[in-house]
C-alpha cells in the first residue's frame, strides 16, 4: 500500500522494539538511505528530542529521582516530552514536507506503560491522544526479537550503564513483544514487523524495501 500523499507535506516514520531490538542502527541507516534519495531527513527520538524533552529523559531513563518513580507519573512524564517533541519538532518538519524519523513515539506508552506496567488502557489512551494531538505516524516499523535475545544483548552493552527500563526483568520483555505484536495485528496498514534477528544489512534491506513500497 503507497500512502496518499500532498506534496507540501512529509512523513512521520517511527521505529519500536523492546530494549535491544537494533532500533538506533536501523535508524541511522534509514535515515542515510532517504537522504541518498533526495529527502530532507530529519532524526529524532523519545523521550527526548527537545531541551525540555531531554531533560525528562534524564529523569526517566537515569535520574536518581526516578528511583521511586509510580506507573502513573511515568506515563505523564513521557506524554510531557512528547507533546513538546510533536509541536516543537515533529509537526513543523513535517508540514515543511521532510521524512521525520522518530526512535519510539506513543506505541511505546501504549505497550510498555499500558501493558507492562498493567495501567488501565483507558486513560493510558486518553493521555496519549491529548499529547500527540492529530500527529500520527505514517508508518511504524517494529523490530521485532525474542525477550531473550534482547536480554542477552542488554548483558553484553559495554557503552553505558543500563538505564531504567533496561533493568526490568525478563517477563516484562515478553509482555513489551507481546504488546508490539498485538498492536500491530489490529493496525496493519500502518505497522511493519522486522525480524531483528539476523544481520543489521539484512535487516535494513527489509526496512527500505517496506519503506519504498509505503512512502516513496
Amino acid at each position: 500500500m503507497t500512502l496518499e500523499k500532498d506534496d507540501t507535506r512529509g512523513y512521520l516514520i517511527t521505529f519500536e522494539g523492546s530494549e535491544g531490538s537494533g532500533k538506533s542502527t536501523q535508524i541511522s541507516r534509514i535515515a542515510n538511505r532517504f537522504e541518498a534519495a533526495g529527502y530532507d531527513t530529519i532524526v529524532t527520538r523519545e523521550p527526548g528530542g527537545t531541551d525540555l524533552g531531554e531533560e525528562i529523559r534524564h529523569i526517566l531513563k537515569h535520574g536518581h529521582s526516578g528511583n521511586d518513580m509510580t506507573p502513573e507519573a511515568e506515563l505523564l512524564l513521557f506524554a510531557a516530552s512528547r507533546a513538546q517533541l510533536v509541536r516543537e519538532v515533529i509537526r513543523p518538519a513535517v508540514d515543511s514536507g521532510k521524512i521525520v524519523l522518530c526512535d519510539r513515539f506513543m506505541d511505546s506508552t501504549t505497550v510498555y506503560q499500558g501493558i507492562g506496567r498493567k495501567l488501565q488502557s483507558g486513560p493510558v489512551h486518553v493521555i496519549n491522544t491529548f499529547a500527540v494531538g492529530d500527529t500520527m505516524p505514517d508508518v511504524t516499523v517494529v523490530l521485532d526479537i525474542p525477550a531473550e535475545i534482547g536480554f542477552e544483548r542488554l548483558r553484553h552493552r559495554v557503552s553505558d550503564l543500563p538505564d531504567r527500563m533496561e533493568q526490568e526483568n525478563i517477563e516484562f520483555y515478553r509482555k513489551v513483544r507481546e504488546g508490539y505484536l498485538m498492536l500491530a495485528k489490529a493496525l496493519p496498514e500502518r505497522f511493519i514487523i522486522v525480524d531483528g534477528t539476523p544481520d543489521p544489512d539484512t535487516i535494513e534491506e527489509r526496512i527500505w524495501r517496506e519503506l519504498r513500497n509505503r512512502v516513496i
